[in-house]
């Protein structure tokens, strides 16, 4: 079973950036499409991004712009870059196969708080 590790996250103000990272104890490629997630407190996790296999991307609209997906199948890890960010991107942040499959880890705390 393949369980991702993120790290990353931190306590920053709002406009200031954060470079995310989470590493698969496997394989990715043989995961394919790859998430990142997010939960803020009292809320449900929604989507934020996907890197497809073929190493296309998705965005949800409300980071469009501001967030951008990587991923390196040789580290086996899937990295996204936040700038601008938001006191709204306040979050629990996880990564997870797209759809999901459960591989997430224990998640990074993203907080945007002047």
């Amino acid at each position: 079973q393949i369980q991702f590790t993120e790290s990353g996250g931190g306590l920053v103000q709002p406009g200031e950036s954060l470079r995310l990272s989470c590493v698969a104890s496997g394989s990715i490629s043989s995961i394919g499409a790859v998430g990142w997630y997010r939960q803020a407190p009292g809320d449900y996790l929604e989507l934020v991004a996907t890197v497809f296999s073929g190493g296309t991307t998705s965005y949800e609209d409300f980071v469009k712009g501001r967030f951008t997906i990587s991923k390196d199948n040789v580290k086996n890890t899937v990295d996204l870059q936040m700038e601008n960010l938001e006191p709204q991107d306040t979050a629990v942040y996880y990564c997870d196969s797209w759809p999901r499959r459960n591989y997430w880890g224990q998640g990074t705390q993203v907080t945007v708080s002047s």
